[in-house]
């Protein structure tokens, strides 16, 4: 990433909610990271927003970076 800031410090959260929104978190800054050019994303946007294998795809990263945010908090218990 060119952008050096530290935006993710901790995998820790509060709450189941806090960790599935930090999984999407992590989701929407991989795609960042890989097209770093925003109008690209906005120009590619409609195309993917329309396709159930793509959005099924987000689906399973959102779901594999959740388990991996529940594992570091110890399943909130």
């Amino acid at each position: 990433m060119g952008n050096k800031d530290i935006w993710l410090s901790t995998l820790m959260t509060d709450t189941p909610q806090d960790g599935y929104e930090l999984a999407i978190k992590l989701s929407r800054m991989g795609v960042k990271s890989t097209q770093p050019d925003i109008e690209i994303l906005k120009k590619l946007r409609p195309v993917y927003a329309e396709d159930a294998n793509g959005l099924l795809a987000s689906s399973q990263i959102i779901a594999l970076n959740f388990q991996t945010i529940s594992k570091a908090n110890n399943y909130w218990r």
